[in-house]
């Protein structure tokens, strides 16, 4: 039995460092997020830091660990084999939660999940034993601590709003302060602000550091929580010589300095807040284990007769073990491509500039965005228009103030911005800490970006339903959360009560199964990203550019065209509805990249030089074929579709064979249109016309031939409807990669001049 219950804990611990891991990339966003964003030091650089403030959280985290123990239920109403289901349901729940919100990018708490998975995991078993004692479930309780799990849920939510709205208030004041152009402010009365932000951001650290070192004798701490004030001076005074001295003296800038220390900090506070959420239900029950084996050794007492009472008081977690889980936190943080996915998230909300959204528009996003315009438009009516045109002059913002060398993306906010985000959430956080009020780390700092984004007037008109939209999204994955970690620890804590040993061997293969099909989901994702990534509107300029860039994406497009076609022509004629589904998918991608492509039109035009107009319209023209080309597989794609899941009668082998031989000259065509391309040698366009041309004297042939069976032997309106339409929608598709090929021939001479 005791070997058993070793082999458990060695298991939790295993699921422990996978939820370390998965933890680690969902909250990264908490402390990356601003340094990313404002590219205020070279993303090594911004790793290391963050790297340094993690391992430092983790030692100083050994005080926290009595929340994954009593917080949530009362250990002493438990008996040993129960506290291990209830830990081993929330271990495997965690890890799957989390690992889903970060394949789709979305930054959750940690700390809301594992609350609710213990208190869904408790809540179950608490009612199986009340159900088994014979007792009404009235009764529940004295099992769960059901004030502090209110207090967590309440103080969560407030810190929410709170966090958003001090957020917009502050970077408000802080943009008429210094404006967009804030460097000779910054001369000035930059020491004053590096003072403000560097004092905040040194208590933070020192009140986290006495909250969380178990080492420090307890007339230290008292000591630091009454003397704050002179703390928060003194520290204000020494940090604003120190500041104006790092401005004028060693000419270093100070807002960059903020960007740093801030990113310490919170990765400090990271480590050191919600490093319980991933360890501390395993260290819990390795002390559970502990306790039971001590009484097991003295008296033989049963797992199910020993209650976890001893978990009830005060039990320090071995050093060793807490810098074996920084070691690994860090590891993550450098390695893993889902934290970077999830900070881009944080990161794409906030931004400045225009660009592509990643976020949909709902009716909740529109309907708040239109009344906020009609707010705004009615408060600014109350202003006087000096007032409107000088407040307006400081949120207008100069092209330099993100310019970046070219070749390299801009930042996505200024570093007035970044310092601001990481101060304020420095300062919320230290309040709450002081208060001993619950919050969410991930939930503050995120909230308090939106805020500040907001407050910037980073969502203008042309943005702020995307925006208002992602923001909604995040935030009801966070209500999400909280409903699914409730619900999946308790369904899979009853599983393992009835399953036993069997059900937990299942239970760890499904998890495996479901975290390498994840990981496998999200390199395709990735490497598929990789493959389309567009090139940089910042470097096309002349028109030799625009015909390296647009043949890229001529290539890219037409691949797909002429492959797809070849899928959907086979699959219909093997009448295969799961493969024309599939179809329907890759169509779906290309319509994508379509889009993805005309959202930036305008910047690419932008970027142009004012000599290269025609550049712009041969970029324009390019993409409209393109499009045309891809609606035209569109209907061929869902009109197959459509008669293959409505069970209509197979195509006639004469037919389908009709329509692969159109395929087989079209790829031929295309095949080589590619390596034209690709190869920028053009000097086949025109044999590359005349070949399409004779594929559209066929297609010709092909509808005529096909009217003459209907007159004769044809008798399913259906499959000639769909014949006909293939037929037409592949001659439009040629006639349109015509159109292309002359268009590319017109241009060709002026692009082969700059080569």
């Amino acid at each position: 039995m005791e070997t058993l219950y070793i082999s458990l804990i060695v298991l939790l611990f295993l699921l422990a460092i996978a939820d370390l891991v998965v933890g680690v990339s969902n909250d990264a966003v908490n402390f990356l997020n601003s340094a990313i964003g404002s590219k205020a030091v070279p993303m090594r650089t911004i790793l290391i830091v963050a790297g340094l403030g993690v391992l430092v959280g983790a030692v100083f985290s050994s005080g926290l660990m009595e929340v994954a123990r009593k917080g949530i239920f009362n250990p002493e109403m438990f008996f040993f084999d129960e506290i291990i289901i209830i830990f081993l349901a929330v271990l495997i729940t965690d890890i799957l939660l989390l690992d889903f919100f970060n394949s789709i990018g979305i930054p959750t708490s940690t700390t809301v999940s594992v609350v609710f998975e213990l208190l869904g995991a408790a809540v179950v078993i608490s009612l199986l034993k009340l159900y088994e004692n014979g007792e009404g479930f009235g009764g529940l309780e004295q099992f769960i601590n059901v004030e502090k799990a209110s207090e967590i849920s309440f103080g969560i939510l407030i810190s929410v709003f709170i966090a958003f709205g001090v957020g917009a208030v502050v970077q408000f004041i802080s943009r008429l302060i210094f404006s967009f152009d804030y460097h000779k402010k910054l001369k000035y009365i930059g020491g004053l602000y590096g003072g403000v932000s560097l004092s905040a951001i040194t208590y933070f650290i020192l009140l986290k550091g006495t909250n969380s070192i178990t080492f420090l004798d307890q007339n230290v701490v008292e000591q630091v929580l009454e003397n704050k004030l002179w703390i928060i001076g003194f520290s204000f005074l020494f940090w604003t010589v120190i500041s104006q001295m790092l401005i004028q003296v060693f000419r270093f800038h100070i807002l960059k300095v903020i960007v740093v220390l801030g990113t310490f900090a919170l990765a400090l506070a990271f480590a050191g807040n919600d490093l319980v959420n991933f360890i501390g239900v395993s260290i819990a029950a390795w002390q559970s284990f502990i306790l039971w084996q001590e009484a097991f050794l003295a008296s033989g007492v049963l797992p199910s007769q020993f209650l976890m009472d001893g978990l009830s008081g005060e039990v320090q977690t071995p050093a060793y073990l807490l810098v074996i889980a920084g070691a690994i936190m860090v590891v993550t943080l450098w390695f893993s491509s889902k934290a970077q996915y999830v900070v881009q998230t944080g990161v794409n909300l906030g931004r400045q500039g225009e660009g592509q959204e990643r976020f949909k528009p709902n009716a909740l996003s529109r309907t708040v965005v239109r009344y906020s315009v009609f707010v705004g438009q009615t408060f600014s009516q109350v202003l006087s228009d000096p007032v409107q045109d000088k407040i307006n002059n400081r949120f207008s913002y100069p092209e330099k103030a993100f310019s970046y060398k070219k070749g390299v993306a801009k930042p996505a906010f200024d570093l007035l911005r970044a310092s601001v985000n990481l101060v304020l959430a420095s300062i919320l956080i230290s309040l709450a800490t002081s208060y001993t009020l619950p919050l969410s780390t991930t939930y503050v700092t995120f909230m308090v970006a939106m805020g500040t984004s907001f407050g910037d007037r980073a969502w203008g008109r042309e943005s702020a339903v995307y925006r208002v939209a992602g923001v909604f999204n995040v935030i009801g994955s966070w209500i999400a959360t909280a409903a699914i970690a409730f619900t999946a620890a308790g369904v899979l804590s009853l599983i393992i009560w009835f399953g036993s040993y069997y059900a937990i061997v299942v239970l760890l293969i499904l998890a495996l199964f479901s975290i390498v099909r994840s990981a496998i989901r999200h390199s395709k994702q990735v490497k598929y990203q990789r493959n389309h990534k567009k090139f940089n509107k910042t470097d096309i300029i002349t028109i030799n550019e625009i015909t390296k860039e647009s043949s890229e994406n001529i290539v890219k497009i037409i691949s797909g065209v002429n492959d797809l076609l070849l899928d959907v022509v086979n699959n219909l004629g093997y009448h295969d509805l799961s493969r024309l589904k599939k179809s329907l998918k890759t169509q779906e991608e290309l319509e994508l990249m379509i889009d993805e492509l005309k959202d930036n039109i305008f910047y690419y035009i932008k970027s142009l030089e004012d000599t290269n107009v025609e550049a712009s319209k041969f970029y324009v023209l390019t993409l409209d074929y393109l499009q045309d080309m891809v609606q035209s597989l569109a209907y061929i794609t869902r009109s197959s579709h459509t008669h293959v899941s409505n069970n209509h009668k197979n195509l006639k082998f004469s037919q389908i064979r009709d329509l692969k031989s159109v395929q087989r000259d079209l790829d031929e065509v295309y095949n080589e249109l590619v390596k034209a391309f690709q190869s920028s040698e053009f000097d086949s366009i025109e044999q590359l016309i005349t070949n399409e041309k004779k594929v559209l004297d066929k297609i010709s042939d092909l509808l005529q031939k096909q009217i003459d069976r209907i007159r004769d032997t044809e008798n399913s309106p259906k499959n000639s409807k769909l014949y006909f339409g293939i037929l037409l929608e592949t001659k439009n598709l040629t006639k349109t990669s015509i159109s292309l090929l002359e268009l590319f021939k017109e241009y060709y001479e002026e692009a082969r001049q700059e080569f």
